[in-house]
């Protein structure tokens, strides 16, 4: 997915059947891994309209938006930063991919056969499962994906909440399938599972019948996402529900799921949202004596501690009573609408770097991705009420006036742009 000429185009029914997984092999078919469209990417504009039709529907059947704008903000921040990486190289879980396949394997299953096709389906979709349930076993593992679980709402912004470090491990769990099935067959299905698990991040869908019993849902997908005990370590499924009814895994809704980390984090903040359990890691990891129990604290779950099991004790797990109110920013309503202005011109600006990478150099594409980071952290800042938030934002917008005076980037405003000429 390196040359986006090659790339074949994807219709605006494939846009939206692709985020539901109703693709069909004779138009999701390729031959070489450079012909497979970014689905991901062409599906952000329906990313943005589901979101807005899930907060009229919340709207209109509980008075209420389903979740803080704070919340949001900073799960689609998340998002945003998990694809800078992407900016300066392609993903790991497709360069260790073909690594394999064109170093090891065994056999080369037709890339244009609907068996093959289906046969990835399953693959992938039994790969993640297990990453997925290892990343909430593995303390290291899960010290990125718990960035996705500190959100305490649930509603479809929460799917962006992505950690930049989980695919570092995700990709081991796939690597067998590429002993046999060809890299473009396996992009489409990598990129189909994540699209998928985007629409079941919501409270707007109650119930959908017998195909609660097959595949994962709204309804199964609120229990993994619950902080209740009951709800931990289960239904790790990315698309199909019966990996967790065959591995013991699965629980059904009951009582009212409360969401988040059992610990919430209580910030806004990017980088603590991202890193925060990597500096638990560390700092548990130097307290705990003797080498087992140091190995112990990095491969056991994030439970665990000496003399206990190894994913540590559920009755350690803090109760929940259902009233639980989810962290708020404290910041005006005057200061969200500024955060929110500055959020959406990053944001355009994020999709115009990534439109723009191929010509753009090096140089302004590590500028450019540091201006996003340090406006992302500013935001963070603002909706905390940092100390020092006043200062880190005039910063910014001082940055941001330099980097357009050398160039790097561009003004908004025709009139800023105008202005920034004269001062030359």
């Amino acid at each position: 997915m390196k040359n986006p000429e090659a790339q074949q185009d994807v219709s605006v029914s494939q846009r939206i059947r692709v985020m539901f997984y109703v693709m069909k092999p004779s138009e999701t078919s390729f031959q070489t891994l450079e012909e497979v469209p970014d689905y991901v990417r062409k599906a952000t504009p329906f990313f943005i309209s589901l979101m807005l039709l899930e907060l009229v529907v919340g709207w209109i059947r509980k008075g209420k938006p389903p979740g803080g704008l704070d919340d949001a903000l900073t799960s689609m921040s998340a998002g945003i930063v998990s694809q800078l990486p992407r900016l300066f190289y392609r993903s790991i879980e497709l360069t260790s991919y073909v690594y394999i396949w064109e170093n090891y394997r065994l056999i080369s299953l037709p890339w244009d056969s609907p068996w093959t096709w289906y046969l990835t389906f399953l693959g992938v979709d039994f790969g993640y499962y297990w990453f997925h349930r290892m990343a909430h076993e593995v303390n290291i593992m899960w010290a990125g994906h718990q960035t996705h679980h500190s959100s305490e709402g649930y509603n479809l912004s929460t799917a962006l909440r992505q950690s930049v470090l989980q695919i570092y491990t995700s990709w081991i769990f796939y690597s067998p399938l590429a002993l046999f099935i060809p890299p473009s067959v396996y992009a489409v299905h990598l990129q189909f599972n994540l699209l998928y698990q985007f629409w079941i991040h919501t409270e707007v869908i109650d119930n959908l019948g017998p195909l609660e019993l097959i595949l994962n849902t709204p309804s199964h997908h609120r229990v993994h996402h619950g902080r209740n005990r009951y709800c931990i370590d289960k239904n790790f499924a990315g698309t199909l529900i019966i990996w967790d009814r065959i591995f013991g895994t699965f629980e059904a809704e009951n009582e009212k799921v409360v969401y988040g980390l059992t610990h919430p984090i209580n910030t806004f903040e990017p980088f603590k949202v991202q890193f925060h359990h990597l500096v638990n890691i560390w700092t548990t990891f130097w307290a705990t004596p003797g080498f087992f129990n140091k190995f112990s604290v990095i491969f056991k779950g994030p439970g665990w501690g000496p003399g206990k099991p190894r994913l540590g004790l559920i009755e350690e797990i803090p109760e929940v009573e259902g009233k639980e109110v989810p962290f708020t920013s404290s910041a005006s309503q005057l200061l969200k609408i500024y955060v929110l202005v500055q959020f959406t011109l990053i944001l355009a600006f994020y999709e115009e770097t990534f439109a723009d990478k191929a010509v753009l150099s090096q140089v302004s594409l590590l500028l450019r991705v540091c201006f996003i980071i340090l406006t992302l952290t500013s935001i963070g800042f603002l909706l905390d009420q940092r100390p020092k938030a006043a200062v880190l934002e005039t910063l910014r917008c001082l940055v941001f006036l330099g980097l357009c005076r050398a160039g790097h980037l561009k003004p908004c405003f025709s009139s800023l742009s105008f202005a920034l000429e004269l001062s030359r």
